[in-house]
């Protein structure tokens, strides 16, 4: 099956170098290759290629800009970032914006073009830089408390929250009374932002607590 790929990048010799070698991969076949946000976003809703390879900086615009528009106009288009920004802050927004993979420029050419064919498929991939990074990042993480705004008090309260107690059967576990109860589950509302006991509920469960 053809992959039909369309090329964002603001560097003409970038979109030749890409041109040339989707020519000289059997089933890649280049649909659009354009040097703008506003034209990524014109070339993906009325091309529709199966992965629109997209690069951050633009100069009318963000590529993560687009990723986000295009996952709200063309869901289907799959994106690759392909981009010189390697710091996390990128890398995540990418992601978090739709994109399905995050390759650096200079990566070699093999490895582009399993990016490409790994998206196209639906399947998230990172680059072999990016991917180490993003590795040592979530290593790091993990060592981190859930919820690292709310004090030592109120992260054991919100776990005793999401065993199912309540404020009375809390203060009783803890020896304090209901009313400095009351005031940790009002803080802990606030930094988690919820409304609801459900909701705080949820979100511990989410992060292991209860």
């Amino acid at each position: 099956m053809t992959v039909r790929v369309a090329i964002a990048d603001d560097h003409a010799v970038v979109r030749e170098g890409l041109r040339s070698l989707l020519a000289a991969v059997p089933g890649l076949e280049l649909v659009s290759s354009v040097g703008t946000a506003r034209e990524a976003t014109r070339a993906a809703v009325t091309e529709r290629p199966d992965v629109l390879v997209l690069d951050i900086n633009m100069p009318d615009g963000s590529g993560i800009d687009v990723a986000g528009e295009l996952a709200r106009v063309a869901p289907d288009v799959h994106i690759l970032m392909l981009t010189m920004f390697d710091d996390d802050d990128s890398v995540f927004a990418a992601m978090r914006a739709g994109a399905m993979g995050y390759v650096l420029k200079g990566a070699d050419p093999e490895d582009i073009v399993r990016a490409i064919h790994a998206v196209a498929a639906g399947n998230a991939i990172l680059g072999p830089g990016v991917a180490s990074r993003t590795l040592a990042y979530m290593s790091a993480r993990r060592d981190e408390p859930a919820f690292p705004t709310l004090t030592a008090r109120e992260r054991e309260v919100l776990d005793l929250i999401a065993t199912g107690l309540g404020n009375a059967a809390i203060a009783a576990r803890l020896g304090v009374s209901p009313n400095t109860v009351g005031n940790h589950v009002t803080s802990i509302f606030s930094k988690l932002h919820v409304a609801s006991r459900a909701e705080a509920i949820v979100r511990a469960r989410e992060a292991g607590l209860g």
